[in-house]
């Protein structure tokens, strides 16, 4: 048996038995990781109120054997809050619907338990901090998380030079299938012509421009976040549930 101790993000939970929940978190060491906690349903409990969706913990795990992740789940013995996020999200639908959205997203691009993924954390934690601050609108939040999501798991796409050649941007055309952005000789049967503030927003929400993202108008802002969310579902492979109810502007 043995002890291990991590920080994580918690995406969800689940009922187990009539006083015990699932624990599903995305943890700065070992990835996404699932574990049993014990009593947490129970009115008196103040270790379950710490375990609820969008927090953010210091937690304590009991395993059989090395590893964290092996046969059976492991114990939530113990949880201490870092961050209380929740209480900035969920009294608002906005923020709480683009939250889940960034939940459902990290669930989905750590499909390995027990594998690190610390660029995810860190993207999920930076996100969830702005997005329970009201820093900027919740749906350019959760947009930028996407998009940045994406490119940390390697399907960065491109709003300006070509995605096939590399012809140097602007380019017309938009194919979520060649990775963004195209020229007029590489465009292939489906692709699209977005504005060009479209892209540029795009790009600013890609590489943290806020000043750009925030001025830009509710049009393109509603344009973008249609091919985020295209070129999301395209390497999922299937789409988010959560992305449907997310307030748009």
């Amino acid at each position: 048996m043995s002890l291990f101790r991590d920080d994580g993000i918690v995406l969800r939970t689940q009922k187990l038995g009539e006083a015990d929940r699932i624990i599903t978190l995305l943890t700065r060491g070992h990835g996404r990781v699932r574990a049993v906690a014990r009593g947490v349903r129970r009115t008196k409990s103040k270790f379950g109120a710490r375990l609820e969706p969008f927090s953010h913990v210091d937690v304590q795990f009991f395993a059989r054997g090395s590893e964290l992740v092996g046969r059976g789940l492991p114990l939530c013995t113990q949880s201490e809050t870092i961050a209380p996020y929740g209480g900035g999200i969920v009294a608002d639908y906005g923020r709480y619907t683009a939250g889940t959205a960034m939940l459902e997203t990290a669930e989905r691009f750590t499909d390995h338990e027990g594998e690190p993924a610390v660029q995810q954390y860190l993207l999920l934690v930076g996100a969830l901090r702005t997005l329970a601050r009201g820093e900027h609108a919740p749906h350019l939040v959760l947009d930028a998380f996407l998009l940045r999501s994406l490119a940390v798991n390697g399907y960065a796409p491109s709003f300006g030079d070509c995605a096939k050649c590399g012809m140097p941007g602007p380019n017309r055309f938009f194919s979520v299938a060649s990775g963004g952005s195209v020229c007029v000789d590489c465009r292939v049967p489906g692709s699209v012509v977005p504005s060009p503030q479209t892209l540029v927003l795009l790009g600013a929400l890609l590489t943290g421009d806020w000043e750009t993202a925030d001025a830009c108008e509710a049009r393109y802002v509603r344009e973008g976040s249609g091919l985020v969310s295209a070129y999301l579902h395209w390497h999922l492979e299937r789409g988010l549930r959560s992305l449907r109810y997310v307030e748009k502007s």
